[in-house]
């Protein structure tokens, strides 16, 4: 059960980390035409779109659904952790 547990929480480090990449690799290939920008836009746009349909960005310009779905994997960490100590 460990095992399972670590993998899970490896993973969700792992999706925040690809989050945070793609939003700082938005600044410098904002047209998404490197090939590590695509990678990371099949990785967490099924991630990063449901959170779009809810909270559209701000200003037209200011996307803050990479910023929701970082809070929302450390939710589900914290949630993890949380379960195993009981």
């Amino acid at each position: 059960m460990d095992i399972i547990v670590s993998i899970m929480m490896w993973v969700l480090q792992l999706l925040s980390y690809a989050l945070i990449g793609r939003a700082l690799l938005s600044w410098f290939d904002p047209g998404g035409n490197w090939a590590i920008s695509r990678v990371l836009a099949e990785i967490t746009e099924p991630i990063i779109a449901p959170i779009r349909q809810v909270i559209p960005p701000i200003g037209g310009m200011f996307d803050i659904s990479f910023i929701v779905a970082i809070l929302l994997l450390n939710v589900l960490q914290r949630l993890l952790v949380g379960a195993l100590s009981r």
